[in-house]
C-alpha cells in the first residue's frame, strides 16, 4: 500500500481496466463500454448538488472522503489534487481514477457543493453518494445521470 500510495495509487490492489498491451489487433481490444438496457456506452456520469451541506471547507477531509467514495464505487485511484481558497476556504478538486474521473468545486458560504463522477466500466457511480453524504451532511441532494458515449448502431448511423 506504501508503494501505491507514494505513485498516488490509494486502491489496495490496482486492476487491470485499462489495456496497455499496444499489440492487439483493434477489433480484440477491450473498451470497457458498458451495455444495460439495449445501449452501449462509455459510462455513467453523476452531477451531484449538496445543498444546506457543511465540511465544505476542508480539503484533506474532503479528499479523504472522496477517495473512500471512489473505492466504495469499485474505482482505482491514479491520482488526487485539491486546492484550497481564501478568503472564503472553498475547495476545488480532482480524483483520477483509472475508470475517469471525482471533480468536487465547494462554495462554503453558500453551503453548496458541486461534484462530478464520471466511471466507465463495472464502477458504480452511485454507490459514492453515500460516502461524500456522511462528510457533507447535506439537507438535499440532486443528482442529474446522464450516459456518456453512446454508441450508434449501424442501422441508425445509415439513415
Amino acid at each position: 500500500m506504501n508503494a501505491l500510495a507514494q505513485l498516488g495509487m490509494v486502491s489496495e490492489l490496482p486492476r487491470d481496466i485499462q489495456n496497455s498491451d499496444a499489440h492487439f489487433v483493434e477489433d480484440e481490444r477491450k473498451d470497457y463500454f458498458i451495455e444495460r438496457d439495449g445501449e452501449r456506452f462509455a459510462g455513467n456520469h453523476l452531477l451531484i448538488d449538496f445543498w444546506d451541506a457543511r465540511n465544505l471547507d476542508d480539503p484533506t477531509r474532503i479528499d479523504e472522503t472522496l477517495c473512500e467514495a471512489a473505492v466504495a464505487a469499485g474505482a482505482t485511484i491514479l491520482h488526487s489534487h485539491f486546492h484550497h481558497f481564501t478568503p472564503n476556504g472553498g475547495v476545488s478538486g480532482v480524483i483520477v481514477l483509472a475508470e475517469s474521473h471525482i471533480s468536487i468545486h465547494t462554495w462554503p458560504e453558500r453551503n453548496y457543493a458541486a461534484v462530478d463522477v464520471f466511471m466507465c466500466g463495472v464502477c458504480d457511480p452511485n454507490l459514492s453518494i453515500p460516502v461524500m453524504q456522511r462528510l457533507f451532511q447535506a439537507g438535499r441532494i440532486e443528482v442529474d445521470a446522464v450516459r456518456r458515449g453512446r454508441v450508434q448502431d449501424k442501422a441508425a448511423k445509415a439513415v
